[in-house]
């Protein structure tokens, strides 16, 4: 039975969403001759990054379908201004009649705009709202599909499908899930191939700060490498995969929300580089493509950090590939996560994407 969106969105179980849209009846619409559209999405998700209180964590871009990868920040829309908020929903819904390059005709909007504090209100709601990201990123791009086809009709099915990510394993799986995508699909051969993927726009971002070198220092453990690697996440549009926040920051994440600019950004895992991520793609991809792959020395210390072993890391990873459609509304490597979360909301159980037993499963 289909989850209401308000029970399974809830920032006090987790605030990380994975979002998958299909196009209408699993038609290659984003395919064969329309492969442009690919980067009106990845164009459109970027924008929209950086006008919610939305972290984009992972994404990829298929010939059918999307999955993106969210973080909510509640508390960075709660710090923005009045004037900030108005700006940022002009951004998302600019009017037709509004010329957002004269400064003055915006600043005359945006003035008579701030005098009605419920519009302004609601604004910042929807700016925090996981829906309404959503519904930004893919109406437009369906207005637009539809114009290039000169025809009406339904480009995304009617509901995307939203799974919450408890626990940090499964975030990393699902992380190594969407950057592999086309990969498992036969569309790129290796991870930093595959185009339209949050993977890529990081390994293109390192190489365009020159800093290759330190990304390959941090995936084989040099401390310096990840400090260096670290910081070069701090000015990508994609959340850091690595957390270099201090204890005492961490603390009130989620109601202080967002740095000021130069200071450091929240990132998705505590004391795992961005190198160590791309080591465990690359190991991961190869279980894609050969069904097999060494575990080196460096792979073996991650999975020791996460707690867990190659053997399981790879049932996992390969049940999740094995599925057309990903059931579940719940993805944790814990069942007594999912157990007690079960028994706060007076049910019986709640249904795990990915069941895989014994230690670390």
């Amino acid at each position: 039975m289909t989850m209401a969106r308000s029970q399974l969105v809830d920032l006090d179980v987790t605030r990380y969403y994975h979002c998958i849209s299909r196009c209408v009846r699993r038609a290659f619409l984003c395919g064969e001759g329309f492969e442009h559209r690919k980067q009106w999405i990845e164009d459109r998700i970027e924008m929209l990054a950086g006008s919610f209180a939305v972290s984009v964590c992972g994404f990829s871009v298929m010939d059918n379908h999307l999955h993106v990868l969210v973080r909510l920040d509640p508390g960075v829309a709660d710090g923005w201004s009045d004037e900030e908020v108005v700006r940022r929903w002009l951004a998302v819904y600019p009017p037709r009649l509004l010329d957002t390059d004269d400064p003055r005709i915006m600043q005359t909007w945006v003035d008579q705009l701030l005098k009605d504090d419920a519009l302004v209100a609601m604004y910042r709601q929807r700016l925090r709202n996981l829906g309404w990201f959503m519904k930004a990123l893919k109406e437009p791009l369906a207005r637009m599909a539809n114009k290039e086809d000169e025809c009406k009709g339904t480009f995304w099915e009617s509901r995307y499908k939203s799974i919450a990510i408890l626990d940090e394993e499964a975030l990393l799986a699902t992380c190594a899930y969407i950057d592999l995508n086309p990969v498992a699909a036969g569309i790129a051969a290796t991870p930093e191939t595959s185009r339209h993927t949050s993977v890529r726009q990081r390994v293109q971002h390192v190489r365009s700060k020159g800093k290759l070198s330190e990304l390959k220092a941090a995936a084989s453990g040099s401390v310096a490498g990840s400090f260096a690697a670290g910081r070069v996440e701090q000015d990508h549009w994609l959340c850091p995969v690595e957390d270099r926040r201090s204890k005492s920051e961490r603390g009130g994440e989620i109601k202080t929300g967002m740095k000021q600019p130069g200071e450091i950004r929240e990132g998705m895992l505590d004391g795992f580089s961005l190198g160590s991520y791309l080591l465990l793609v690359d190991y991961t991809g190869r279980l894609c493509r050969n069904g097999k792959a060494r575990v080196s020395r460096d792979v073996a210390g991650i999975f020791e950090r996460l707690g867990t072993s190659a053997e399981f890391w790879g049932q996992r990873l390969k049940k999740l590939f094995a599925r057309a459609r990903l059931l579940g509304s719940y993805f944790t490597t814990d069942p007594a996560r999912l157990r007690k979360l079960a028994e706060q909301r007076g049910v019986h159980h709640l249904n795990n994407l990915v069941a895989v037993s014994g230690a670390g499963g």
